[in-house]
């Protein structure tokens, strides 16, 4: 099992915390918000997690990178720092450490804090973590129909089109499988208001027929 932290946001919303201290170091009743997550994730993965690669900017510091990677090493995993020199997306940010996508993948967004009394079921070909929000605007939202189905995702809707938030959280039982779709983005460059986006490989994937199941 290997995870996936995108952390390079500069975390606009929670400044002026994040004008000296990037979002996923903030600390919350004494632990950075990335290491909560690290956890809870590994607590809930239900296997062996191998790898753990953080995604981080290239100021974050020589300091920042020795304690991710102590992280790791205190869930029993081998820490890889991978860097993204430019936003340019949630896809960009994740095929930053595409050496590190293979066999079952968890990608989670380092600003993501969960609670969760479950274990992950890892034969399902992929899963999305959801949450119902008064306002969706600044997320990522899935559309379903009459059955549950998945029909749409819509990247950050500046009119309603669900209240289903993507929390950030997601497993792919073929790494390989996702690393693909997301080079095929970053290949035809297809962006979603300028910038690479998970949500258009995960159409992709439905597209495709790849079952996708929600945690609520």
């Amino acid at each position: 099992m290997k995870i996936i932290i995108p952390m390079a946001g500069k975390g606009k919303r929670m400044r002026p915390h994040t004008l000296t201290v990037p979002k996923p170091l903030i600390n919350i009743a004494g632990k950075p918000i990335v290491q909560r997550l690290v956890e809870d994730i590994t607590k809930v993965c239900g296997e062996k997690v191998d790898e753990i690669a953080f995604i981080i900017g290239s100021d974050f510091g020589k300091e920042v990178e020795e304690n991710l990677i102590k992280i790791a090493e205190s869930q029993g995993a081998k820490g890889t720092i991978c860097y993204q020199e430019k936003a340019l997306g949630t896809a960009h940010a994740i095929m930053c450490a595409k050496d590190s996508i293979t066999g079952k993948t968890v990608v989670a967004f380092a600003d993501t804090l969960f609670k969760a009394d479950f274990v992950m079921d890892t034969n399902q070909e992929g899963v999305i973590w959801v949450q119902g929000i008064e306002d969706p605007r600044q997320f990522g939202v899935v559309k379903l129909n009459e059955a549950g189905v998945i029909t749409d995702f819509v990247e950050k809707p500046e009119t309603f089109v669900s209240n289903l938030a993507i929390i950030g959280i997601y497993y792919f039982k073929d790494g390989d499988n996702l690393k693909k779709e997301l080079q095929y983005l970053l290949d035809n460059n297809i962006t979603e208001k300028g910038e690479f986006q998970l949500t258009n490989a995960l159409e992709n994937m439905k597209q495709k027929e790849l079952p996708l199941h929600l945690v609520k």
